[in-house]
């Protein structure tokens, strides 16, 4: 008889993607590679995110070990399956014939097909986030399938352009230039129901008007163009960014986009602006390895190593403070705030463990961080703090993500329509005629 629940065998870097994941496979049982463990000890030590989730799991593993993870399995709650560790197999003739090397990768499919053939009443899935292996495992006739627990269902939400209402009323169009505080939702015929913090454009024909619709007052006011430290928005999109940044009620931005759209600009100069409201700016990055190579093979000391990666932020920087002459006070601003820091850019593994209440919080190149690891940056904000999210979720680094994936586009789909949260796509660049026609047809 066939049993209809499943065995995951799980490759080290779900673990490392999501330590919370063994409660996330149902009623399903669930193996751990002892190879895998091995790999784990490997990734313990260090302070950047991905040796905290391979410390996170050592925690949770340690919690539920027993001699029964070896033998009958361990519990892992109510509704759930049992946890086993399965110990090395020798590799199978097929195997052996494709993938001789006795590398971690080919020791899981080996464990793998072992148990594909042991357990033939139950099916074996291997889970990794690695292309390649699955690939292998499919080519033995194994099964294998990507980590989808938080997956993005739907990247059209997120990848959409602001929409532009045509033919609008010409009166409602007036009455919004007439009335700042804005005008009850119920009085406007829109052809969309609008959700929280969301920005759109009226038009008919010649007459428009840049518009939001605020949930706490349930009005649609007129945005107007405004200046950050003098960064100017150079299009609609920009201008609804900045109104974003600019606006206390919202806690919570995520900027996405292509390079040169100004998403990392207007929020450090957004942050600039709203320097007395906030303790103290931060503006940080992940550090993702140069062809999965770590940043210890660089030369010079550990300032040294990480300057190339933190550029790209006082690039944004420079651009910002050469709006004004040397000699001007708001030039001089930020170098004092530089000095105090007042204004700090680091490498996003250096903020954990600091105080972040009262902070404006610049998360740059964030869709290559996972899920798991854009909730803990959030759920560590206290009183005051303001965290922007920027990134193109079309150019992710990580080797174990991708655009439905990633940290952003998640963070994008499950905070979409709430009172606190706005998301805008900015789609035109506006670096360069050069840059934007690069990033259209390169």
């Amino acid at each position: 008889m066939k049993n209809s629940t499943k065995l995951f065998v799980l490759d080290t870097n779900v673990l490392l993607h999501d330590h919370e994941c063994l409660f996330k496979f149902q009623e399903n049982d669930i193996i751990i590679p002892i190879v895998v463990l091995e790999e784990l000890d490997h990734f313990k030590r260090g302070n950047d995110l991905i040796n905290f989730h391979a410390r996170e799991f050592t925690r949770v593993l340690d919690e539920l070990s027993g001699e029964e993870m070896f033998e009958g399995g361990v519990p892992l709650g109510e509704g759930l399956g049992k946890l086993f560790v399965e110990t090395g197999k020798p590799f199978g003739k097929e195997l052996q014939n494709s993938f001789p090397e006795q590398i971690p990768d080919h020791r899981i499919l080996a464990i793998a097909q072992y148990l594909r053939d042991k357990n033939t009443e139950r099916q074996v899935v291997l889970v990794t986030k690695d292309i390649n292996l699955r690939v292998k495992a499919k080519s033995l006739g194994l099964t294998a399938q990507d980590y989808k627990n938080d997956k993005v269902a739907n990247l059209d939400t997120i990848r959409k352009q602001v929409p532009i209402v045509e033919g609008a009323d010409k009166s409602m169009i007036a009455s919004l230039y007439d009335h700042p505080e804005g005008i009850p939702v119920e009085d406007f015929s829109l052809n969309f129901e609008p959700i929280a913090h969301q920005y759109f454009v009226l038009r008919n024909g010649s007459s428009s008007v840049l518009a939001h619709f605020d949930p706490f007052k349930n009005v649609i006011d007129r945005i107007v163009k405004t200046a950050a430290y003098g960064i100017e928005p150079r299009n609609a999109e920009q201008a609804f960014a900045i109104d974003a940044l600019l606006r206390p009620e919202i806690q919570l931005v995520a900027l996405t986009g292509k390079a040169g759209t100004g998403k990392t600009l207007l929020a450090l100069a957004a942050a600039i602006h709203q320097r007395k409201s906030f303790l103290q700016i931060f503006l940080a990055r992940p550090i993702v390895a140069l062809s999965n190579k770590d940043i210890g093979f660089l030369p010079g000391d550990a300032k040294e190593k990480i300057n190339p990666y933190m550029q790209p932020l006082f690039d944004n920087l420079s651009v910002i403070k050469h709006k004004f002459s040397q000699q001007s006070a708001d030039f001089k601003r930020i170098e004092e705030m530089l000095k105090s820091e007042k204004l700090l850019i680091e490498p996003l593994a250096y903020i954990r463990g600091r105080s972040l209440s009262r902070v404006f919080f610049i998360i740059d190149e964030a869709q290559n961080l996972t899920p798991h690891e854009v909730k803990t940056i959030i759920t560590r904000a206290g009183e005051g703090t303001k965290i922007i999210f920027t990134g193109d979720i079309q150019q992710i680094d990580s080797p174990y993500l991708d655009s439905v994936s990633n940290g952003l586009s998640y963070l994008a789909e499950k905070m979409r329509g709430q009172d606190i949260f706005a998301h805008i796509n900015l789609i035109k660049g506006e670096r360069s005629y050069l840059a934007e026609l690069a990033s259209d047809l390169l």
